[in-house]
């Protein structure tokens, strides 16, 4: 920046006092360590987390379970009565945290209960074989913390409780008792969790109810469908073609809503995994019509398609920053 005023000097366009008085402004320009701040916060909830989990496993002969629980229950109940102490009253609206460290206390708190539960279930079989019971549970805890303190990191580990849950609650049976792992059911359920976390990120924004979190699930939503459609796509051999129409479908609605938004990152994300099915369905054509010549063939298209597929997304970045 100093160096254009230095240029509008040298062209006789600002005189020496202004350009004196932009260097001393410039020198004393505050930095913001804002994000580095609560990265670093982030980082230290990883570690401390990460470090109790070492410690355990390393002692667990001389420590002994009864003592590992309680004081995972120590940590998580102490930091969640802290921050019930602390917390701005409850709004349906976005609240602001009352302190930078808050939201990290709160995170430690969740991660430390979802380690107790499950440290719980592994050593004592407290849920016995209702293995769903083991995530259902930190699921709706976390869901309630999210909403009560305006937590966007708990409302993510919340939404992949509710994927792991679905996982649990679809395959084990089949898994433990039959040995099947086909996956047609979790892509089935993959795709059903989709269109609810779609349909509670349009509630969310409608009614106004904690209207922020709308993008957050929007977002699991978008990525769970995508990957549970092409899931589908690679897996059914014999109806492949038939997931193109919930692949356009999907595609076409978040396109409109990355429209409305002007949301490039949306962009971004249906652009890659519509090339994805795409490639997949024409690479199949081109061998099952030519066999091993249409490898050739195959490589022209892979750079003709990713020549436009640039082209395409420099295009839509221009057009979303102009309207």
């Amino acid at each position: 920046m100093t160096s254009l005023f230095e240029k509008l000097y040298s062209e006789g366009k600002i005189s020496e006092v202004s350009l004196t008085k932009i260097k001393a402004a410039e020198s004393q320009k505050v930095i913001s360590v804002h994000w580095d701040l609560k990265t670093l916060l982030y980082l230290g909830v990883l570690v401390t987390t990460s470090g109790l989990g070492i410690l355990v496993y390393k002692n667990i002969d001389s420590i002994g379970h009864e003592a590992v629980i309680a004081f995972l229950a120590l940590v998580s109940f102490g930091c969640y009565a802290y921050c019930c102490w602390k917390k701005t009253p409850f709004s349906w609206d976005k609240t602001a945290s009352p302190s930078t460290i808050f939201d990290y206390i709160l995170l430690l708190s969740c991660i430390c209960f979802v380690i107790l539960i499950g440290y719980w279930q592994f050593q004592f079989h407290i849920f016995g074989n209702r293995y769903g019971l083991e995530t259902f549970i930190p699921m709706l805890v976390l869901f309630f913390t999210a909403y009560f303190f305006d937590h966007l990191g708990i409302l993510s580990l919340a939404i992949t409780n509710l994927a792991a849950w679905v996982g649990v609650v679809v395959t084990p049976s089949k898994i433990l008792k039959e040995n099947d792992f086909n996956s047609s059911s979790l892509i089935y359920a993959g795709s059903m969790l989709a269109i609810l976390l779609v349909l509670l990120s349009t509630y969310s924004s409608t009614k106004k109810i904690k209207a922020h979190f709308a993008f957050t699930y929007a977002n699991f939503g978008m990525h769970i469908g995508y990957i549970s459609m092409l899931a589908g796509l690679f897996h059914f051999e014999n109806s492949y073609l038939l997931w193109l129409f919930p692949l356009c479908g999907a595609g076409f609605y978040f396109y409109r809503e990355a429209i409305r938004q002007q949301s490039f990152y949306t962009v971004l994300v249906i652009s890659i995994y519509s090339y994805i099915a795409m490639n997949y369905i024409v690479t199949r054509l081109f061998f099952w019509k030519m066999g091993e010549q249409g490898f050739y063939f195959l490589c022209l298209y892979f750079m003709a398609s990713a020549t436009g597929m640039i082209l395409l997304l420099i295009r839509m970045n221009k057009k979303l920053k102009a309207s």
